[in-house]
């Protein structure tokens, strides 16, 4: 079967990203009819751009122009079957893309099982840094994943899933496909708490999710068979630069080399100077930010964030790479960052520097962007590292 996508992105090299050429195909499918100024406003792409797609392709014999922009029947078979829409419940996925839905009503079968499986999940390791978000936020990352067009037929990764995303997407899967599995959709959990690996599988099993996992901990090198394999990443990191940076590192590696896919990343609202930091992490692996939510994400106990944070979906570029590549031997977590002071000594002119949240600099990444302040190279070797006791 043609790849319309790809067919019609080799003739128009969208500045966007093929995936817009995708969204542009399904919003025919669930809207047969719809017109050019319409759909254009649907994939937010300028009218004469979205119609130079439109023709491209209706010459590629995947669209028709009738009474507005339909599928043609190859248009259709290419979307259910290539891309897994068949079998969509497209009314009640026109209601959960309406931002105005009041999805708590229409998903409540499935907040209240989330409910009451939240309720025996595993107790949260603070030393790691685990939380217990809510159910509503579960299944609200889930939701915007639906809406940022990353759920039907993707490959979704969790990078740490002590919130159970994997479950919550399952599920409104099922709901969305209530005839039959979903399966050209792929959820896969990386995770090193071995029991919450063991009760997303014992979901997994008893509601019928597909969910794979992999036990392991991401200070380890992802293996071979991961990277270049998923369309979108979720992540709720140690809230620390570092362990932000890792996760992050972890899931671009395991994403496909395409700009404009997406990545959710659930952090604590932090001060400016942090925030500062946290974004010249951001742009060091080339990634963009669409969009920040504030207050997004809702934890039962977590006191010192005032039980809230924020959603940054962030969008892969031409260049985005990880910051981290091989074994990472630093510290992370929260308690183990405060504590730690690290001396790197510039190769060059042998200039000390310290690093940590104490010094001079938050992490060597953020040394090695700005160079050393002497010299400017950014070649360095650690020389002393200095735990400081509570």
């Amino acid at each position: 079967m043609n790849n319309y996508i790809e067919q019609v992105n080799a003739k128009v090299c969208l500045q966007e990203g093929p995936l817009v050429i995708e969204q542009l195909l399904v919003e025919c499918f669930i809207q047969p009819g719809i017109s050019t100024k319409e759909l254009a406003r649907k994939v937010l792409l300028p009218v004469p751009v979205a119609t130079a797609v439109k023709k491209e392709l209706i010459k590629a014999g995947a669209l028709i122009q009738d009474r507005g922009v339909r599928c043609t029947y190859k248009g259709l078979s290419y979307i259910e079957n290539e891309l897994g829409y068949d079998g969509l419940d497209k009314a009640l996925y026109q209601r959960l893309m309406t931002n105005e839905t009041d999805w708590k009503v229409e998903l409540e079968g499935i907040l209240s099982l989330l409910t009451r499986l939240f309720q025996l999940r595993p107790q949260v390791n603070v030393q790691i840094d685990q939380s217990k978000c809510t159910p509503e936020t579960s299944l609200r990352r889930a939701i915007l994943c639906l809406r940022e067009h990353a759920l039907i037929g993707k490959k979704i990764l969790c990078v740490g899933d002590d919130d159970l995303v994997s479950v919550s997407l399952g599920l409104l899967l099922n709901r969305l496909f209530p005839d039959k599995r979903n399966k050209n959709t792929m959820i896969t959990v990386i995770d090193n708490d071995y029991r919450f690996l063991q009760y997303i599988l014992h979901i997994n099993e008893r509601e019928g999710l597909s969910i794979n996992d992999l036990h392991m901990d991401l200070r380890q090198l992802l293996p071979e068979y991961f990277h270049e394999q998923y369309d979108c990443f979720f992540t709720d990191p140690p809230y620390t630069l570092q362990g932000m940076s890792l996760f992050l590192s972890r899931g671009i590696s395991a994403l496909k080399k395409e700009k404009g896919f997406p990545i959710f990343l659930s952090f604590a609202h932090k001060s400016p100077d942090f925030m500062l930091a946290l974004q010249h992490e951001l742009i060091h692996m080339s990634l963009s930010i669409k969009e920040i939510i504030v207050n997004f994400n809702e934890y039962e106990g977590a006191q010192m964030n005032g039980n809230k944070g924020q959603m940054i979906v962030l969008q892969t570029t031409e260049s985005t790479k990880p910051n981290i590549i091989g074994r990472f031997e630093d510290a992370i977590y929260t308690g183990e960052v405060r504590q730690t002071i690290r001396t790197y000594q510039c190769k060059s002119c042998n200039r000390a520097t310290l690093v940590g949240i104490q010094g001079d600099f938050p992490t060597i990444e953020a040394l090695k962007n700005q160079g050393c302040p002497v010299c400017n190279q950014n070649k360095f070797v650690l020389v002393k590292k200095q735990v400081r006791r509570k």
